[in-house]
């Protein structure tokens, strides 16, 4: 249970990539209180936290409803993080995450008051983005029993504390870890995010081709 513990947690936790968007929300809440700021992070983890179990216990009967297999979906979804990962390997999704930022803040720009950042886009699409609901129903389809879907429901809400904590500290992280820090920790993330994602295609076409 262990193992599965920890493979689940690694695989959101690179997904989701908490130290990636502390940087991001610190640039949304500049000019909003510490508590404001804490409270907005709080509830953008807590609906993100919703949207991404809404997906884990009832996405396969989504799936079973569109008439779309696990296997297809196992190939589909890890082509998906393949993408992820060679974005955050080259930076690309640092970029566009940075750019959806800049536009937030050029909308606060024109109000006074610090806008509600919590549900968009911080709860959805930076948390509970399609990389991290692909991955939370591939990993919720792979377990068998209820013992190991807990386990990776486990895993799902100590990558959310992390998350939070990652936002309440935004500030101070960023000045601790620094952007060079930053840069190659998401270089090593996406790395070991693509060996995940080619897992999850060679499980897909390994079932598909066992029933051949």
């Amino acid at each position: 249970m262990l193992d599965l513990f920890l493979s689940a947690f690694i695989t959101l936790f690179v997904v989701i990539d908490p130290p990636g968007c502390a940087p991001i929300y610190a640039g949304l809440v500049k000019g909003a209180t510490h508590r404001q700021s804490t409270v907005m992070a709080a509830r953008a983890c807590f609906i993100a936290t919703l949207i991404l179990l809404v997906f884990a216990l009832f996405g396969e009967n989504l799936l079973g409803a569109l008439h779309i297999e696990l296997n297809s979906f196992r190939v589909a979804g890890g082509i998906m993080l393949f993408v992820i990962a060679l974005d955050m390997v080259f930076e690309k999704r640092t970029q566009r995450r940075e750019e959806r930022a800049d536009k937030i803040l050029a909308q606060n720009a024109q109000t006074p008051e610090v806008e509600d950042v919590s549900v968009f886009p911080m709860a959805m699409p930076m948390i509970a983005g399609p990389g991290s609901i692909a991955t939370i129903m591939l990993l919720t389809q792979r377990a068998q029993g209820t013992q190991q879907m807990l386990v990776v429901l486990a895993a799902l809400g100590a990558v959310m504390v992390l998350t939070l904590a990652s936002l309440a500290a935004a500030g101070p992280l960023m000045k601790l870890l620094g952007t060079r820090v930053e840069a190659v920790i998401t270089r090593l993330l996406g790395v070991l995010l693509a060996a995940l994602a080619a897992q999850y295609v060679i499980d897909g076409v390994k079932a598909v081709l066992a029933r051949v």
